[in-house]
């Protein structure tokens, strides 16, 4: 029998020692990893939602600010060029910015924690996101350099960093997590996204509110000097430097959090480390630390004896050459495609809703900017938030397949009524059509989207596939933000600016294109499986029985339990 080690209390077990004398690694990587997905909810599992949230609160912030502070930069650095207002290429070009680094972030990060491990990646991404915010609250033009560059520039930086936020989070939650809860604790982390896109318009609304009387003195944009000019350059850095606060709060955690046991059991390979860094998380200690010596010999035993394939570029393209697993990343990516070509799409026209909702312009810079912040807190108040919390209560119990069916479905029949009946809908028509689409979308899609990847690929490649679908995702919102921002204008009088429709004349064919999205949505929703009250191990075809099951790829029945393993009727987790 195996040498037992101390530690372990009334509140959390030494599973080391609970597995010590089984000799079959499957099997104590079965009952290891079977500790986990049956633990109660607790402590820990509270510390990893908040630690992995507190990232995409980070992420949604730098998002969602750089949309109230283009309106900034256009008062400091175009006030004789362009009487104050950004370019429409400047502007389009900062927001595809952060795009373009998102989608490289989220395919590398996605690639490099199923290559070096969760752990080693998970605090550098939030570090290339600091500093980036750092750097851009910091920036100022020259004359050998344009403040766009500038600001692109490091926008593309810490969108690399955003990116990389998206399969580690997804992926260290749902590998942590309590099968019961996995849904909501990884809808909870997404969730932050709302609060982030808050806390965006909450901050411009405290600087404004700060500046109030120097923003008082200028009557509109082009007379914004002085006094006026100088706090508003104030502004926008506080706004966007605030950005890198949660992230330095975080960075702290995440970089002591232990490598989750999956990877380390079916990548690693790496037995005895898993089993004891399993105590570990719910310890709520950095990593474990189990006998070296045992651990080499556990390593070379579990290289020869452990069931699960090895990773490597021809199982890669086997797996997924399978139309059983390429259907379901096709589901994955395809899905999140279609969903940010609408959702970013749909962003383009908030001008619009302000404009209803009577929180667009005023009769100072005070006023204008007020407005703007104080509009925004209520879209995101009246839809966004609320659709997240929804999903979070309700995906674990309707399922998340039927919670993205749906989401698209309904958002078809939104967008189309939109499109066709644009020009005859009253303002506060369009704003409850507006709001609901925002509702769907996150109680819907928007969320299932990044839940589902994080849980229904294999463990090897469970990271990267999340980082292909969640690429896929930007690229449709690069689509949006190059494609249907300019394509609204389509027919304009030249010279036109503004949120009539006159400005405006395609914003309602564009509408019927997004509605045509959501539909094919609904088809790649159903190449998805249902991930809901599985195991990962289930859901990745580890387990006898299940869908995907197959042991022509090395899997095996039970173990013989001669050697002290459970009984046949323990398999299931």
């Amino acid at each position: 029998m195996a040498q037992k080690t101390s530690g372990g209390n009334a509140a959390f077990h030494n599973f080391h020692n609970d597995f010590a004398h089984i000799a079959d690694p499957n099997e104590r990587r079965r009952l290891a990893l079977k500790e986990i997905d049956k633990a109660p909810f607790g402590w820990y599992h509270v510390r990893a939602v908040v630690v992995a949230g507190i990232g995409f609160f980070t992420d949604a912030y730098d998002i969602f600010a750089i949309n109230l502070v283009t309106q900034m930069l256009g008062l400091v650095f175009w006030q004789t060029k362009n009487k104050g207002k950004i370019p429409d290429s400047s502007d389009t070009g900062i927001k595809v910015a952060t795009s373009g680094g998102t989608v490289l972030g989220q395919v590398g990060f996605g690639w490099l924690a199923d290559i070096v491990g969760r752990k080693r990646m998970y605090g550098l991404e939030l570090i290339i996101i600091i500093f980036a915010t750092l750097a851009q609250s910091l920036s100022s033009p020259s004359a050998a350099i344009s403040i766009t560059g500038l600001i692109i520039f490091w926008r593309v930086l810490m969108g690399v960093g955003i990116g990389g936020d998206y399969p580690l989070s997804a992926i260290i939650t749902s590998e942590f997590a309590t099968t019961k809860w996995r849904g909501a604790m990884m809808g909870a982390v997404f969730a932050m996204q709302g609060i982030g896109q808050f806390a965006a318009a909450m901050i411009a609304l405290i600087v404004t509110s700060g500046f109030k009387n120097s923003l008082k003195t200028a009557s509109s944009a082009n007379k914004c000097s002085g006094v006026c000019l100088l706090a508003v350059d104030k502004m926008w850095r506080v706004v966007i430097g605030f950005g890198a606060v949660p992230g330095c709060i975080a960075l702290y955690f995440r970089l002591t959090i232990p490598e989750t046991p999956r990877y380390t059991f079916d990548v690693a390979r790496d037995v005895e480390k898993a089993g004891s860094d399993v105590n570990a998380y719910m310890m709520g200690d950095a990593e474990g630390k189990p006998d070296e010596v045992r651990r080499a010999q556990a390593i070379q035993d579990a290289s020869e004896q452990l069931t699960v394939p090895k990773a490597s570029w021809n199982d890669f393209w086997r797996h997924y050459t399978q139309w059983k697993n390429g259907k379901v990343l096709l589901g994955t990516a395809g899905s999140w495609f279609f969903l940010d070509v609408a959702f970013y799409g749909l962003g383009l026209n908030n001008s619009i809703i302000l404009q209803a909702i009577g929180y667009a312009g005023g009769k100072n810079i005070y006023k204008i900017l007020y407005n703007t912040a104080v509009g925004n807190l209520i879209i995101v108040c009246a839809g966004a938030i609320p659709g997240y919390w929804v999903t979070v209560a309700l995906c674990d119990t309707i399922g998340r397949k039927p919670i993205q069916i749906m989401g698209f479905s309904l958002l078809t029949i939104l967008f189309l009524i939109i499109g066709f009946a644009y020009h005859k809908l009253s303002s506060h028509g369009l704003l409850a059509l507006y709001v609901l689409c925002q509702f769907f979308f996150n109680f819907g899609p928007n969320a299932t989207t990044f839940i589902v990847p994080g849980e229904c690929f294999p463990t090897r490649y469970r990271s990267t596939s999340h980082g292909i679908s969640a690429g896929s995702g930007k690229v449709g919102a690069i689509i949006a933000q190059v494609v249907f921002g300019p394509l609204k204008t389509k027919g304009a009088p030249k010279n036109c600016t503004g949120t009539t429709a006159q400005c405006n004349p395609w914003i309602n064919h564009i509408m019927q294109i997004f509605a045509l999205f959501m539909f094919c949505g609904v088809f790649t929703s159903l190449l998805i499986p249902e991930t809901a009250r599985k195991t990962l191990e289930e859901l990745a075809g580890d387990v006898p029985g299940t869908s995907n099951y197959n042991p022509g790829l090395g899997q095996t029945e039970k173990s013989d339990s001669s050697n002290g393993e459970a009984s046949p009727e323990d398999t299931k987790a």
